[in-house]
């Protein structure tokens, strides 16, 4: 406690000026805090929010094909426990060789929490509370056996792990869509935060790839193919994407034969795919520019081919430094989404509106404004978290922490 009231002392009060400055700031903040608190607790009314919750989670999926979602999500629970797990038993452990580091702990601590108090605060059905507490427990269970087994797989787990995951955004898509004799559901009943998840995490795993072909291609001898490059990134990056969304949803619909064109949905999520991969190109080729030249010469010297040297010596350094700005991109591309609202897809945003526009709620739009903000602050956060774990990973000079 003592070298907290320190740290403390330290950081906010080493100076009069700091001390003034951090009074205030303080101040402002609780008096805000407050009030956002007093009213959350006194005055909204969260009715919208707990009668709403379905249409807010999936949107218009069927109610009888819902334990699909249960079961991915059982499914999401378990990978992550498993991934979480893993990691914390490979190189990167804590010098202690806590099985539960500090960290660890808040976060077990407050998932525990969460899965507990906000069923209940929901006001939600028995059965449901009850599936939400599963999940949170399977999830912790996983992540102990996980981390307790997992030195025992070697490198081969960090394998698993890495191969796990696409594996089971395939499962989840063949569970969401139909297919492999599950009935079909039209994406045109998708909806709600399942939509925005859907539509940027297709996003976010295709942009990457065609962004970094774009950024070689840019830096490529070949003229064609460094033009064409460039000329790609420039409009699209000179273009808006709320144009770019209208002009698929109008011209595919037009230009390819009538059984060719994708759904609606679909055609959105090759636009933001191919509007991220210009930007994601720039963060790449700035990583890229960052690599001194004579890594890729002293690569050839020693026999690689030019692929090769770009694969193994070149691109490994540059994404690390580009990183940081491509989570950027992705964090951008998930708020990015709520413009989908405005060409009659129902998002998050447009599942929002129309429960606004609903006369037995008029009124409760900050109710509802907050929800969203939270959702949304929730999955930015996730991503921002786990793109700082994964540079502290890919740091070559990084040293084990005790947390």
């Amino acid at each position: 406690m003592k070298s907290v009231l320190r740290r403390l002392r330290a950081e906010l009060f080493a100076t009069p000026a700091d001390a003034v400055l951090s009074t205030g700031l303080i101040a402002v903040l609780s008096l805000a805090a407050f009030g956002v608190l007093r009213w959350a607790f006194t005055q909204a009314q969260w009715a919208v929010i707990r009668v709403n919750s379905t249409l807010f989670a999936v949107g218009r999926y069927p109610v009888e094909e819902q334990w699909r979602l249960w079961l991915l999500l059982w499914l999401l629970f378990a990978a992550t426990g498993l991934s979480w797990g893993v990691l914390r038993s490979h190189p990167r452990r804590d010098r202690s060789g806590a099985l539960w580091p500090r960290n660890d702990r808040i976060a077990a601590t407050l998932l525990v929490v969460l899965g507990l108090w906000r069923p209940l605060a929901m006001g939600l059905s028995l059965s449901i509370q009850a599936r939400w507490w599963g999940l949170v427990a399977l999830l912790l269970l996983v992540r102990w056996l996980a981390g307790r087994f997992g030195p025992r797989f070697g490198p081969l787990g960090l394998r698993l792990v890495a191969l796990m995951w696409p594996v089971l955004y395939l499962v989840g898509m063949v569970l969401i869509s139909g297919g492999l004799g599950l009935v079909a559901v039209s994406p045109s009943e998708w909806g709600g935060l399942l939509l925005t998840l859907l539509a940027s995490s297709f996003a976010i795993l295709l942009c990457f790839p065609i962004g970094v072909l774009l950024a070689l291609g840019r830096r490529s001898e070949l003229p064609l193919l460094r033009w064409g490059s460039v000329l790609y990134i420039e409009f699209i990056r000179g273009a808006p994407l709320i144009t770019l969304l209208f002009l698929g949803q109008n011209i595919l619909g037009f230009l390819l034969p009538g059984g060719l064109a994708p759904d609606r949905v679909w055609r959105a999520a090759w636009v933001l795919t191919f509007f991220a991969a210009a930007y994601l190109a720039e963060a790449v080729r700035s990583g890229l520019a960052a690599v001194p030249r004579g890594q890729l010469e002293a690569a050839r010297s020693l026999g690689l081919s030019y692929p090769k040297a770009l694969q193994h010596v070149v691109l490994p350094q540059a994404l690390r430094v580009a990183l940081p700005a491509m989570v950027g991109q992705f964090i951008s591309l998930l708020q990015d989404t709520t413009l989908l609202s405005l060409i009659g897809l129902l998002e998050l945003l447009g599942t929002a509106r129309t429960v606004m526009a609903n006369p037995a709620f008029l009124g409760k739009n900050a109710e509802v404004y907050l929800t969203l903000a939270v959702l949304f602050w929730c999955c930015c956060a996730a991503l921002g978290l786990g793109s700082r774990a994964l540079e502290r990973r890919l740091d070559p000079h990084a040293v084990p922490s005790a947390t």
